[in-house]
C-alpha cells in the first residue's frame, strides 16, 4: 500500500497527516514534507498517524529527522499511532524526544 501525505500549517502549527505504510520505498516523500513544515517556522509539528498501518526503521529515521529540523524549541507530536508503532517508538527511546497523545486538541 502507498502512503499518503497531507501537509496543513495554521496558527503557527504544522499537521502532518500520514495514511497507508511509511517505508524505505517512500520515507522521502515523508522527509520533503517534513523540511516543507519546517519551512514555514512553526511552534508545533503535529503527525496523524491515526490510519498509518506500518512504519519501517526507515520512518523511525525520518522521525529523528524531523525533531532534529524542527529544533529544540518545537515540540513534535505523534498522534494517533497504532499500539505497535508506539511500543516500535519506545523501544528506540525515541519516545523521550516526541510527544506521544490520543487526540490533539
Amino acid at each position: 500500500m502507498a502512503l499518503d501525505l497531507t501537509l496543513t500549517v495554521e496558527n503557527e502549527i504544522a499537521k502532518i497527516t500520514l495514511a497507508g505504510e511509511l517505508d524505505g520505498s517512500n520515507a522521502a516523500d515523508f522527509k520533503t514534507k517534513i523540511e516543507e513544515a519546517a519551512a514555514a517556522e512553526p511552534q508545533k509539528l503535529v503527525l496523524y498517524m491515526n490510519d498509518l498501518e506500518f512504519m519501517a526503521s526507515a520512518g523511525l529515521r525520518v522521525l529523528v529527522f524531523s525533531k532534529q529540523k524542527m529544533g529544540a524549541g518545537v515540540d513534535v507530536y505523534v498522534v494517533g499511532a497504532d499500539e505497535m508503532i508506539i511500543e516500535t517508538i519506545e523501544k528506540t527511546g525515541l519516545h523521550h524526544s516526541l510527544i506521544i497523545q490520543e487526540t490533539f486538541a
